[in-house]
């Protein structure tokens, strides 16, 4: 890839899917919302993840860490570690990473490190809650408002500073299915590329 304009923080997204949000992210990237950084890397930790032919498609580097492979959780964090080294990643964006990272790889990036989650944290979040399980608790619960946050990512999950939150509004009759395409279309999609703008334009002043 050709390298662009210098100035800009170098971004990692850490995939594990589908790669909904890792898309919406290369689309701001396009269409000007992320303009203070650039998507040098994709990391999965799952192999043939959808999110790393949409990496392709995009002409981002992309590169799959197994932690079977790796045999340990010290040794997979290790191998993401040197990835994101050599690559000189500024920020690391976590788009559906389903795996708890540990304290000692957080503190390696004091406020580096950004998660999107599918509520309005503290609500329906920490361990256990991800995917479509979120949105079942929400529903079971009988909420009428849910939506995303953006937090920074400690060895806490979903425990991090919160950056931004969007609500959404849930409908009757609604499934969790039906409403997570609602968050991620109304508030996911909005609110990760404008924080990773916000962070990105943070870093690039004080460089």
């Amino acid at each position: 890839m050709l390298e662009k304009g210098g100035g800009k923080a170098r971004i990692a997204v850490l995939v594990s899917g589908g790669g909904t949000n890792l898309q919406a992210l290369i689309d701001a990237e396009k269409s000007g919302i992320i303009r203070s950084g650039e998507i040098v890397l994709v990391i999965s930790n799952k192999a043939g993840a959808y999110a790393l032919e949409r990496a392709a498609k995009a002409g981002i580097k992309a590169e799959t860490v197994l932690l079977k492979e790796a045999g340990t959780q010290e040794a997979f964090e290790e191998r993401i570690l040197k990835l994101l080294d050599e690559n000189s990643i500024d920020l690391i964006v976590m788009a559906g990473f389903m795996s708890i990272l540990s304290g000692s790889f957080t503190n390696r990036y004091p406020d580096r490190i950004i998660n999107i989650h599918p509520s309005l944290i503290p609500s329906f979040c920490g361990k256990g809650f991800y995917g479509l399980h979120v949105h079942e608790a929400a529903l079971e619960y009988g909420v009428k408002v849910t939506g995303a946050t953006v937090h920074f990512v400690n060895e806490i999950p979903d425990g991090g500073r919160i950056i931004k939150q969007k609500a959404v509004e849930v409908m009757d009759g609604d499934t969790p299915e039906v409403l997570q395409k609602r968050v991620m279309e109304q508030a996911e999609w909005i609110i990760l590329p404008e924080a990773t703008e916000e962070i990105c334009a943070e870093i690039v002043r004080g460089k």
